[in-house]
């Protein structure tokens, strides 16, 4: 009890103050500190909610949704996650724009590493414009202004950033290279004002000395000249352009009518195009965005499935066949690094136990020629541990294929057999089986 009370004192104390630099906007440290409140206590639903909800102030709103379907998940009844997932997914419109947002965002990386810096910079303020809470979109358009050397505008942007998080290293990290181009910017200004000299010979001897005087003070004289001989220049080219344009007045009116209707052309044409664009843009970004919703109920899915299973586990029952068929519900490839610890250490000490029990139930079903029964066993088995005795089970899966005349999963499960596991006896007896098949099919077409 006294460990216990350890953990769960350290973890209330890392929440505490996750919450106090939450309350002053320094989301990445309260993002550091909720993360050692976790790791002392994976069950404190408060430091997961609170941590949920500094994700979302960075405008990461999938992380939000992660964090809170966990928390809901240890304590699904009194629990503020309830509140802010029905907040988020009753207002789809938003969930939309956010997507939309995301991809855009995606683009934009890509129009970086492509060189098309300008484009980038247009669609960020879009997405700015959509999602003002986007952390990283303010950082990626600072940076871009960084690179076109718009400092004014990345000084404006990365002032922004740094409201919405105080101790964000990047944001820091471009106002500091900011500061060191505009002193950099100032000096070289300095520089160049200085050398303002005059340069000549003297004998063997050359003279440099600053602009004299007399020349600042003949600035207004040669100023008011070069106005009259620009006026001169300017009235002889409207004298030489005036005279033959009163010649050829209806040539001109014809011009320019010509002109207007080429380029009423060329802009139905540009609108057309742009159109066509939009309208592929709009296709990708629908399939897009269908995709990453079926991802995210997928990923939502296996947590669940697999946070039932923890707790059947964590309860002894090693043995239960719905706690088989939940972990087999679950997808490894959509699972965090912490989650997938948790799937292997289970599917470690589960998988073996069933795989035997369920290969023996598939030997006695082949027996009885209950080929149905045998086959729903071993398709388990073979998810579970497609090599289990060394290719045995697989074979046996392709026998109990041939037992229900359906040739052609047969077939597609010795040549597994034999491509995989060769060398074994269960590959020689798979080949042997395939020679069978093959005949049987060829004694089909024959007839």
């Amino acid at each position: 009890m006294e460990y216990t009370e350890k953990l769960a004192y350290q973890s209330n104390y890392w929440y505490n103050d996750g919450l106090k630099k939450a309350n002053i906007r320094d989301l990445s440290g309260a993002i550091v500190s909720l993360r050692k409140s976790l790791q002392f206590n994976r069950e404190n639903v408060m430091a997961r909610n609170l941590l949920g909800l500094v994700y979302y102030g960075r405008g990461e709103v999938v992380e939000a949704l992660v964090e809170w379907i966990i928390s809901k998940n240890f304590r699904s009844y009194e629990n503020i996650a309830n509140y802010y997932i029905k907040k988020v997914q009753e207002t789809p419109s938003e969930l939309e724009t956010i997507n939309q947002a995301i991809h855009k965002y995606n683009q934009c990386l890509v129009y970086c590493q492509q060189n098309g810096e300008d484009l980038a910079i247009i669609q960020l303020k879009k997405v700015i414009a959509a999602h003002p809470g986007f952390l990283k979109a303010h950082q990626l358009l600072a940076l871009l202004y960084l690179h076109t050397e718009q400092y004014a505008k990345a000084r404006q942007i990365l002032r922004r950033a740094h409201k919405m998080d105080i101790t964000n290293e990047i944001t820091l990290n471009y106002m500091h290279e900011l500061n060191q181009l505009r002193s950099q910017k100032v000096a070289k200004l300095k520089e160049e004002k200085g050398q303002h000299t005059v340069t000549y010979n003297l004998g063997n001897e050359t003279i440099i000395q600053p602009v004299s005087a007399s020349l600042k003070d003949n600035a207004a004289v040669l100023t008011i000249v070069n106005i009259a001989i620009g006026i001169a220049v300017g009235a002889a080219v409207v004298w030489f352009l005036i005279a033959p344009a009163v010649n050829q007045k209806e040539s001109q009116v014809v011009n320019k009518s010509v002109i207007s209707l080429s380029e009423q052309i060329a802009a139905k044409d540009t609108q057309i195009e742009t159109l066509k664009k939009e309208l592929e843009s709009y296709r990708s970004t629908s399939d897009e965005t269908e995709s990453a919703l079926q991802t995210a109920s997928s990923t939502q899915e296996s947590y669940e499935a697999l946070l039932k299973v923890s707790r059947q586990f964590d309860g002894g029952n090693t043995s239960n066949a719905d706690m088989l068929e939940g972990l087999l519900t679950v997808n490894p490839d959509a699972l965090g690094e912490q989650a997938k610890s948790v799937y292997d250490e289970i599917a470690g000490e589960l998988f073996p136990v069933m795989c035997n029990r369920l290969y023996e139930q598939a030997k006695s079903s082949m027996a009885e020629n209950d080929y149905d029964s045998a086959v729903t066993d071993l398709e388990r088995v073979v998810r579970m541990d497609e090599g289990y005795d060394d290719g045995a089970a697989l074979k046996l899966l392709g026998d109990a294929y041939t037992g229900k005349k359906d040739e052609e999963n047969a077939k597609a499960t010795y040549e597994r057999v034999v491509q995989n596991y060769a060398g074994t006896q269960a590959a020689e007896d798979a080949q042997k089986a395939l020679s069978g098949v093959g005949g049987s099919q060829n004694q089909d077409n024959n007839e």
